[in-house]
């Protein structure tokens, strides 16, 4: 395809994403979420405003013990409500990340850059991350040749899209179904969280990042045992324990 036809197919995604816009604060407390049908499958979308709420990552609390559950976070932080949490990568039999992991300016694991099996080798992997109030969505290389000086990171794989193209390994007809969650951050700054209310595979949920979403580069967080905590719609999944977890907090009034 060339850069043209990428170009026009993208800005045509971007003008379709427009309707999916950040409420003004007034308008609740929490982040946007809401359900979106997209060629036949259902999802529920949520975006994240870094003026209104702070991300922060969690993974083990202070006595060694994993978060494991929405239920053990924090309900508030440095005076903000918890209004948002979703499972945020990969992990281990001890339910520790097995990538990148920065919490609080902290590098708690350093990047994986190993090969391996699995979604979370099938690179390019890549990394969500915040750093001096922005958030970006990048390859775990291309992150890295960057020298990012993350406040929060988890890395993940695969990358769902790179510069608007799905994972050259996605097949559009793949019987590979899944509960599916992922990330990207548009160009307007939105961080958009997204987790499948149905069974798809890695082509149709690359495709709802891109085309409904309006994302250029989007990565894949986990499947199966997504879940999401929204309680502004009602949503608390308890399907199994988890490893690392992101949460969106309310900013206090300053």
């Amino acid at each position: 395809m060339t850069a043209m036809r990428r170009s026009a197919r993208l800005a045509a995604a971007l003008v379709v994403a427009a309707a999916f816009s950040l409420a003004p604060a007034a308008a609740g407390d929490g982040p946007v979420c809401r359900g979106e049908t997209f060629e036949g499958g259902r999802f529920t979308i949520c975006a994240i405003d870094l003026d209104r709420h702070e991300l922060a990552l969690f993974s083990r609390d202070a006595s060694g013990d994993p978060f494991a559950h929405f239920s053990r976070l924090p309900k508030e932080r440095d005076g903000g409500t918890l209004v948002f949490a979703m499972n945020a990568g990969m992990y281990d039999t001890q339910l520790g990340p097995i990538g990148l992991h920065i919490e609080d300016g902290e590098t708690l694991k350093s990047a994986n850059t190993r090969p391996g099996p699995g979604n979370f080798h099938m690179l390019p992997n890549g990394v969500f991350y915040v750093a001096q109030g922005r958030a970006g969505v990048a390859t775990t290389q291309d992150y890295l040749a960057r020298g990012v000086n993350a406040d929060i990171a988890t890395q993940s794989g695969p990358m769902l899209l790179v510069d608007g193209e799905p994972h050259p390994r996605f097949l559009p007809d793949s019987t590979s179904l899944r509960r599916r969650n992922g990330v990207c951050v548009r160009d307007d700054g939105a961080i958009v969280f997204a987790i499948s209310d149905i069974w798809v595979n890695f082509h149709h949920f690359a495709r709802l990042f891109r085309d409904s979403i309006g994302c250029r580069d989007a990565l894949y967080l986990d499947g199966t045992m997504s879940s999401l905590y929204a309680p502004e719609i009602g949503r608390a999944d308890a399907i199994r324990p988890m490893g690392p977890i992101i949460a969106a907090y309310r900013r206090s009034a300053r």
